[in-house]
């Protein structure tokens, strides 16, 4: 019998709530408090945007946890009021807030924080340090996984994937998309935003690319070299022995994002 990796896929959408999936993703005529019930079923991991823009009830993160399947995970978005700013050293008080507000009630579905930058902040690598020294690694006993996903040229540098390494946060991979192709391995788990769906193709990606973005997700879980080109990696580094993987189709002709996720768990499932 096969050994069950101890790292595994994550491979989900942003989001749940999008008119034009409404007869197309999700069948005709379900009712919108359904949603979300419906979407977790077809794949294992969300991310959730309305994180960024604003707080949350503590009853959403409980309902969000009871509404899906055991093993769920969901990525969150960290606020906006911690990332838009001009002094990140002066964010503790926005993270704080935000850890405050019921985000541990997802309990054992709670994935990694998004920290997204807007383009045009630029690396200033002492407030930028200051920032992720106020990421806490735990919260009431339970670990918390950081990501930041910045998109400005300035963070294409050794320096920046050298603090992201030491403070163990992840590189947000905006793949396929106009953003900086930033790819390091600078933490336990990926994560990568895929942004290339189309319309012209049913499930978004050809086969091709979603056959590759699926060789990806897995050769990150084993540990293996990805075709991607790591930017500055660790020379001293120990062999990896795999990591967790959370993959997001995000943006591009987002219809068809929800068929690209389904499509890719079917062949990281079927090997």
């Amino acid at each position: 019998m096969p050994v069950k990796p101890s790292k595994r896929i994550h491979i989900g959408i942003g989001g749940w709530t999008f008119a034009p999936w409404r007869g197309s993703f999700y069948p005709k005529g379900l009712p919108q408090r359904q949603e979300l019930q419906y979407a977790s079923g077809k794949l294992n991991s969300i991310e959730i945007n309305g994180t960024y823009y604003g707080s949350q009830k503590p009853e959403s993160f409980a309902k969000w946890h009871d509404e899906t399947p055991e093993d769920f995970v969901f990525a969150l978005k960290g606020p906006r009021f911690a990332t838009n700013r001009r002094v990140l050293a002066e964010a503790g008080e926005s993270i704080e807030r935000f850890f405050d507000s019921g985000v541990l009630l997802l309990g054992d579905k709670l994935g990694p924080i998004n920290w997204q930058f807007v383009p045009t902040k630029k690396f200033d690598p002492e407030d930028f340090e200051s920032f992720l020294g106020l990421l806490p690694k735990s919260i009431e006993g339970r670990e918390v996984r950081h990501a930041v996903e910045v998109r400005h040229e300035s963070f294409v540098c050794e320096e920046f994937i050298t603090l992201a390494r030491k403070y163990e946060v992840a590189v947000v991979l905006a793949a396929d998309s106009d953003y900086p192709q930033i790819h390091g391995n600078t933490a336990p788990f990926v994560y990568a935003r895929i942004m290339g769906t189309v319309e012209t193709e049913p499930n978004g990606y050809s086969g091709d690319d979603l056959d590759r973005w699926a060789q990806h997700a897995k050769a990150w879980q084993a540990g293996n070299p990805v075709a991607i080109p790591e930017i500055f990696p660790d020379t001293h580094a120990k062999a990896s022995k795999g990591r967790d993987v959370f993959l997001y189709v995000i943006s591009g002709f987002k219809e068809r994002n929800p068929n690209a996720g389904m499509e890719l768990i079917k062949r990281v499932v079927s090997g």
